[in-house]
């Protein structure tokens, strides 16, 4: 095409160039992330370079209903009886997990003194070890029944 036949020729010094007023062919650069025509005509770039492209795949669990528990291992007790002035019963100590934040009771660690301890759920392993040190476990559901 001569040169001066050209769009940029014809219009050389009209400020607009033909496109309007206020901003007509304005920001029309390209747009690589936008990945247009992968259902279209580049059909088959996706059929050979990325053929997991569409679809879903797993399950996202919806974020309300995840339970939060709150853990704490038996070898914590002691030092928890030693800090929190705690009540006694029976001459044991009495720890109320659940008023401290904790829902589970899990077996990890010693117990050195016999301990009354309240909390939700706990483990076979933790138990056994509280009673082996002379103490015992409230849990929830024994708590309903008296």
């Amino acid at each position: 095409m001569p040169t001066r036949i050209r769009k940029s020729r014809k219009y050389r010094g009209s400020r607009t160039c033909g496109y309007g007023k206020v901003g007509q062919h304005r920001d029309q650069g390209s747009k690589p992330y936008r990945k247009a025509g992968r259902h279209k005509h580049k059909w088959s770039f996706v059929l050979r370079y990325e053929p997991e492209y569409f679809g879903k795949s797993g399950f996202t669990s919806p974020r309300g209903l995840k339970q939060k528990n709150r853990i704490i291992n038996v070898g914590k007790l002691d030092e928890l009886a030693n800090r929190f002035a705690v009540e006694k019963e029976k001459e044991r100590p009495l720890i109320d997990l659940r008023s401290l934040g904790y829902t589970k009771l899990l077996g990890t660690g010693k117990v050195s003194k016999p301990l009354i301890i309240k909390v939700a759920s706990s483990t076979e392993s933790a138990i056994q070890k509280i009673k082996v040190a002379g103490g015992e476990v409230l849990m929830e559901t024994q708590e309903e029944g008296e």
